[in-house]
């Protein structure tokens, strides 16, 4: 059909089409008329997406996301916007309001959820095509009731969008808040224990105090294997050795000093024998000093002998007293080494529990 048949054909049926006009024009203008006015009010908000986030501190990926602009259409037209936009303009206290719905609903839900589904029906929330703005609009009888809410809207979604970034963060704050004290509660146990113990047994430097007593074991077994061959030589001296054929006796001073004296007496008394007689006093004077030699001789023999039986048993009672002592001192380095092996446990704790402390903080 050509645009000259359609001119032709209206027309033709001008009469029909002029009655159809006059018809929606004076119901137009009826309605119009009966109608209340209605008024919209319309405010935009800006959604920064280049910003740093004041929560996180940097710009996040997902506002640079197309779908954000969208996401945020949501949350102005969301039920959690416009209850709070109730909660701003504190409808749900009004008298009026009140008895209105008591009638609409019989009591039934929460009057915050009936008056945020009217604003929701009369909101109209629509972004800019080519900017990071938002349209909120909103319709009534009353101009400035319109804007009082259209402008309420806004500030709910500001709210609204600030909850949505803290609330995560407060309860990322809260759960770390339980793990720092959980783990701060773990370390003051671990190190209390380790204290309680420390003071019990009286050891602090574990591997200090250790090396002490084992040089002090070492120091003891030494000196019993001393008093054990001491005292292995003396019985061995006394059981084989002949008193003359002793090394003490053969290397002593005194009695070689006496055996030389006896021997020079002796010759002397040869001489005098063969020159004055056995009979003469001189000569039994020289034996006489002869006799009382070998009998400070053979004295002197028998105390060293004496002594070397006397360092035997001296020997054989420190083998005793030091194998006691051994026995002691090696009670007391398992004990410290069972200690330590203990202490090293709970620092172990504490080290652990540090590191899960420092981690978490």
């Amino acid at each position: 059909m050509t645009l000259q048949q359609f001119l032709l054909i209206l027309w033709a049926r001008r009469r029909l089409t002029l009655v159809v006009l006059g018809l929606t024009v004076m119901t137009t203008l009826i309605v119009s008329l009966l109608l209340p006015k209605q008024y919209k009010a319309t405010t935009a908000v800006v959604v920064d997406v280049k910003s740093p986030d004041p929560i996180a501190g940097m710009v996040l990926p997902g506002m640079m996301a197309p779908g954000y602009m969208a996401t945020q259409v949501d949350i102005v037209n969301s039920d959690r916007t416009a209850q709070r936009v109730v909660k701003l303009l504190r409808m749900d206290e009004s008298p009026l309001i009140q008895e209105q719905w008591l009638e609409d609903t019989d009591g039934k839900g929460q009057i915050t959820d009936w008056l945020a589904e009217l604003l929701q029906k009369k909101l109209d929330v629509k972004p800019s095509r080519e900017s990071n703005v938002i349209n909120i609009g909103f319709a009534g009888q009353d101009p400035a009731f319109a804007a009082t809410v259209a402008n309420a809207f806004a500030q709910a979604y500001i709210d609204t969008t600030i909850e949505l970034r803290v609330e995560p963060a407060k309860q990322y704050a809260a759960w770390f808040d339980g793990q720092v004290k959980a783990q701060r509660e773990r370390l003051e146990a671990a190190q209390k224990a380790l204290s309680d113990f420390q003071q019990e047994s009286g050891i602090i430097a574990t591997d200090e105090r250790l090396d002490y007593e084992m040089q002090k074991y070492n120091e003891l077994s030494s000196q019993l294997t001393q008093a054990e061959s001491q005292g292995a030589d003396s019985a061995s001296k006394q059981k084989f050795g002949s008193s003359d054929t002793l090394q003490e006796v053969m290397t002593n001073p005194l009695i070689n000093q006496l055996k030389a004296d006896v021997a020079r007496l002796e010759s002397r008394l040869k001489e005098l024998s063969g020159n004055l007689g056995e009979n003469h006093p001189q000569y039994q004077r020289t034996l006489a000093e002869v006799n009382e030699l070998k009998a400070r001789l053979k004295s002197e023999t028998v105390k060293v002998t004496s002594s070397i039986g006397t360092a035997g048993r001296v020997s054989q009672a420190k083998e005793v007293e030091l194998q006691a002592a051994i026995e002691a001192q090696r009670k007391k380095v398992l004990d410290l080494k069972k200690q330590r092996d203990e202490i090293s446990v709970l620092a172990r704790e504490v080290e652990t529990a540090q590191r899960g402390f420092d981690a978490i903080g």
